[in-house]
């Protein structure tokens, strides 16, 4: 992985190309992006580049350098580990961080730590980390990545260089999913639709047998959901339920649901719908939800997010949103 194979985010390249042409490299980056954006190759090119023996703007991809950056074994990149899904801890950043950096790094010019998910530190790791921030050592670098800066304490985003994400042009998506994957083009624009500029979500729907099944459930859930009694509706949860691990795309889909009746309401055309394959359940549930109806269904579909993030009970929660889904 280097710079030529990340599609998109030119002007996060063109500023760490730069930094290292004029030698002004950062302690501290935040990339802040969503899930699956291509933070982690960002990082991982830029941790490359810097530590290439032939210190230049690419990563020459021959010396040992390069080949333990792509490997995964370079002494002198660590990537921060967490045991807990929901948390990172202050003895985690302490053990991994706080009490290794100031030891010179082992072969290279830099000592470079990637912390993905940052913004699951809690105050006290992130307290901690500031410290480290603070007062680098003139070989050490952090880089953080997250999906919200909203959970990062000030004083630690003051420090670093934010670096925020873009999303990736729809033709270099299409491009990627039918010349790289070999995707139909029709399989290739749903995939792009729903990834909203998401390379990744393009290629996990687009690779991923789970991703297919998700979408699936999704459909079967929409296109069903006014005639369910109290017994479908449980079972549509349980269906769910072998999605919890992806529940925020399993959301998205329904919000994309939505999305397409809005748009087939306003345009009329089958084109600007990303479930073509229902169109004509589209257009039926259009007829009778006024836009109104339409807003208060993908405010619903928000709260679920929420009350999801906050550790509400899954079933309690999809079970809540599917009662408000229902009516009209």
């Amino acid at each position: 992985m280097d710079f030529t194979q990340i599609i998109g985010h030119e002007d996060i390249i063109k500023h760490f190309k730069s930094s290292i042409e004029m030698d002004r490299i950062s302690h501290a980056y935040i990339i802040c992006g969503e899930e699956d954006c291509g933070k982690k190759s960002l990082a991982k090119s830029f941790a490359k580049t810097l530590q290439c023996e032939k210190e230049g703007t690419e990563p020459c991809n021959e010396c040992q350098s390069c080949h333990q950056a792509e490997t995964g074994n370079h002494p002198d990149i660590i990537r921060v580990s967490h045991e807990k899904a929901a948390v990172i801890t202050v003895d985690e950043i302490r053990e991994q961080v706080v009490n290794s950096i100031s030891v010179k790094p082992y072969k290279s010019k830099y000592k470079i730590y990637i912390i993905e998910d940052a913004q699951l530190m809690n105050q006290q790791a992130q307290n901690a980390l500031l410290k480290t921030i603070e007062e680098p050592p003139e070989y050490g670098i952090i880089i953080l990545l997250t999906t919200g800066m909203d959970k990062l304490l000030p004083t630690i985003v003051s420090r670093c260089i934010v670096l925020n994400t873009k999303p990736v042009k729809e033709r270099d998506i299409m491009d990627y999913l039918t010349h790289n994957l070999g995707l139909s083009e029709e399989k290739a624009v749903f995939c792009m639709e729903y990834a909203q500029g998401n390379l990744g979500k393009a290629i996990k729907l687009a690779t991923n047998d789970d991703y297919a099944m998700l979408v699936n459930s999704v459909i079967k859930l929409e296109t069903n959901i006014y005639d369910m009694d109290m017994e479908s509706i449980q079972e549509a949860i349980t269906d769910a339920e072998h999605f919890k691990f992806n529940v925020s795309e399993y959301l998205d889909l329904m919000m994309m649901w939505y999305r397409d009746i809005l748009m087939l309401k306003v345009t009329g055309k089958i084109d600007k719908i990303m479930f073509k394959d229902q169109y004509s359940i589209i257009k039926k549930q259009a007829s009778y939800l006024s836009y109104n109806e339409l807003e208060k269904k993908s405010q619903a579909i928000e709260k679920a997010k929420t009350r999801l993030n906050a550790n509400a009970k899954f079933e309690d929660v999809m079970k809540l949103l599917i009662m408000s889904l229902k009516e009209i």
